[in-house]
């Protein structure tokens, strides 16, 4: 089997509730590791058709694995360069 070779260290920050989400989807599809959990949820993400893409003025804080209000789309064009993140409370 080949050598899988992770160089690059990435830690975050996460709320009770946002780690009970990640942890809660983990055991419902069987992920064998926290670790792997959270490096499919990004692929799923990206992959998905409609992500968007955050403005400059967009903060850290502006986005969370769970969230107590959605997020409003705004551009829902064709391209991905077109679309862009239009969530409430953006850059304050």
């Amino acid at each position: 089997m080949g050598e899988l070779n992770r160089g690059e260290r990435l830690q975050i920050m996460l709320t009770d509730d946002e780690l009970r989400a990640v942890d809660d989807w983990r055991f419902k599809t069987r992920m064998p590791s926290r670790a792997a959990a959270v490096r499919e949820l990004p692929k799923r993400g990206l992959a998905a058709e409609g992500f968007d893409t955050a403005s400059r003025a967009t903060k850290s804080k502006d986005f969370g694995v769970v969230s107590e209000k959605p997020a409003s789309v705004a551009g829902r064009s064709g391209s991905r360069g077109a679309k862009s993140n239009a969530r409430e409370g953006a850059g304050k």
